[in-house]
């Protein structure tokens, strides 16, 4: 049967937590006396438990080990020393300036300019590159494309039930707005349209239809 993990996080009960700590604090020590056997390596462990107490181990003696330590820092005190503010920035932008260089060459070879340093291993991915994002720039645009024209198509639909209706409307009022769109797109105009309010009145010699210009009048 194998051994559940357990999350690491504080454990809430006081005698579980005392337990656990006496423990793990017996297996750090026994691994660090393991790592300096081992490796003849020079250590030191430190331990204050949440009650206070003061547990430790040293390979050799504590005081030396501590005074090596001290010695240690005071030779190289670069790596003891947390960078300053100003000293971050200028690592900050050194490589923003550095990232900014290699992605504005990396257009340049997307363009097919500045091919000459690279190798052939190079120039096949940036050529696979390409391929790929032309081939998704040629579905969208195919996409729009079929997009626009289902657009259209339901436009035409809703213009085609709209004229339906005005007609509907039209013949029930009794007014006939007749106006023939082709002959008006091939160039004929219509001086005057008379829209009949009541059907009785087609019989009657007022109603006028006059389509296209009027003849001159002679001389």
């Amino acid at each position: 049967m194998t051994r559940q993990k357990i999350e690491i996080k504080k454990i809430d009960n006081i005698t579980a937590r005392q337990v656990t700590f006496s423990k793990r604090r017996r297996g750090l020590f026994k691994k660090a006396q393991e790592l300096s056997t081992l490796c003849d390596a020079q250590l030191a462990l430190i331990v204050f438990s949440s009650t206070g107490k003061l547990y430790e181990y040293s390979s050799s003696s504590m005081q030396q080990v501590i005074k090596r330590h001290s010695l240690q820092s005071d030779h190289y005190p670069e790596k003891s020393r947390q960078p300053s503010f100003d000293e971050l920035q200028k690592k900050r932008h050194a490589l923003l300036t550095r990232e900014i260089a290699e992605k504005t060459m990396e257009i340049r070879h997307l363009k097919g300019e500045k091919l000459e340093n690279l190798s052939l291993e190079e120039l096949k991915r940036l050529e696979k590159m390409i391929e790929t994002g032309l081939e998704r720039v040629i579905e969208t645009k195919d996409n729009k494309f079929i997009h626009e024209i289902d657009s259209l198509k339901r436009k035409g639909v809703l213009l085609s039930e709209e004229n339906k209706h005005l007609q509907q409307m039209a013949g029930t009022s009794g007014v006939v707005p007749i106006i023939d769109v082709e002959i008006l797109e091939q160039g004929e105009s219509c001086e005057s349209i008379t829209a009949i309010s009541n059907p009785e009145d087609l019989d009657s010699s007022d109603t006028t239809l006059k389509l296209g210009l009027p003849f001159p009048e002679s001389s």
